[in-house]
């Protein structure tokens, strides 16, 4: 493989991934961005020109993901519609992104025979019990408990239906929380960051006991690298880095390595639906590929996260203006942020 394709690659998770597979690989990688509020070119700034470009469109654009998927060797479709209270305000981007988006670029890459790599999400497992010993594998059922969660979980089915329909050469991964740089604002650790550093208390909902497995966005980078190139075709495989954490945890931990009080927030109604625990056993991915994660300690991925949404305030404050405001048009300011 030479030529990437990358969905999504000016979110999160993706200009995270773009950045990582630079710096480590020879590859040559398109983005496609529709850069709806949570794409920012920002995120992709100083990027080597001669091994990337930029495309600005729509996953559902059937035309424009042609030529893009034809001129490929494989594509990695981090696209989506991803906030859990967006879904329960609004569903349909989420299906018009996550189902038929995702429908586009298979069906593409079908009929190039182009390999693909489809990111998914622990929330399609649904959730486990507080207190549990046992954590989502490969073949746990699905289970998904809002629009989000169900139609990433309609996606991967889509997927996996085109590997055994089509022979579409095709490899899943579902991870557990992601944190670091890049990260909007809206979602749980950066809201809590950037609202202590304007002088706002945290929103923790309910009494914080929902448990989330946080994994740092490189190493899910290096985890998603692993399986592009090794992974076996048709598999799907889980990533997490045993991080278990309870809300209530990371507000805390968060506040403590700012240097303010502890028991410095305030608790909100929980939300509709709320998943208790997400728990990932990724043995398969290490066993099978070698893969192991790197930031093993959570307090040194958050305190390099601190430390640069502290540095990079340039980057987020447009956007924590705007996500601020959109609370508050949905009456949902109370919200501590997406998980």
């Amino acid at each position: 493989m030479e030529k990437i394709l990358v969905t999504g690659g000016a979110g999160f998770i993706g200009s995270n991934f773009v950045r990582y597979a630079l710096a480590n690989t020879a590859y040559r990688i398109t983005v496609l961005d529709a850069l709806t509020y949570a794409g920012h070119l920002e995120s992709l700034a100083g990027l080597p020109p001669e091994r990337f470009s930029f495309v600005r469109g729509n996953i559902a654009d059937a035309g424009l993901v042609d030529g893009l998927v034809a001129a490929a060797d494989a594509v990695v479709h981090f696209a989506a519609e991803s906030h859990n209270d967006n879904s329960l305000h609004e569903p349909r981007p989420f299906l018009d992104t996550n189902v038929t988006g995702t429908f586009t670029l298979i069906e593409a890459a079908r009929r190039h025979g182009t390999r693909f790599h489809h990111i998914s999400t622990d929330e399609v497992y649904g959730d486990l019990p507080l207190g549990d010993p046992a954590r989502f594998t490969e073949t746990t059922p699905y289970n998904p408990s809002s629009p989000y969660s169900s139609t990433k979980a309609a996606s991967d089915l889509l997927v996996r239906a085109w590997v055994r329909s089509f022979g579409l050469r095709a490899t899943i991964s579902n991870c557990s929380n992601n944190y670091g740089p890049y990260q909007h604002v809206e979602k749980f650790i950066p809201r809590q960051i950037t609202n202590i550093l304007d002088g706002v208390r945290p929103k923790l909902y309910g009494m914080g006991q929902n448990v989330r497995d946080w994994i740092h966005v490189d190493d899910h980078s290096s985890a998603v690298l692993a399986i592009l190139e090794n992974g076996r075709i048709g598999e799907t495989y889980l990533i997490g880095a045993d991080g278990e954490r309870s809300n209530k945890e990371i507000v805390e931990l968060i506040l403590e390595r700012m240097g303010q009080d502890p028991s410095a927030y305030d608790h909100v109604p929980d939300r509709p639906g709320h998943d208790l625990r997400y728990a990932i056993d990724s043995g398969k991915l290490r066993a099978e590929l070698g893969w192991a994660p790197s930031y093993s300690d959570f307090g040194a991925g958050l305190d390099a996260t601190i430390d640069w949404y502290r540095n990079n305030q340039d980057w987020w404050r447009p956007q924590k203006a705007a996500a601020e405001a959109r609370y508050r048009e949905q009456g949902a300011g109370r919200e501590q942020g997406r998980q």
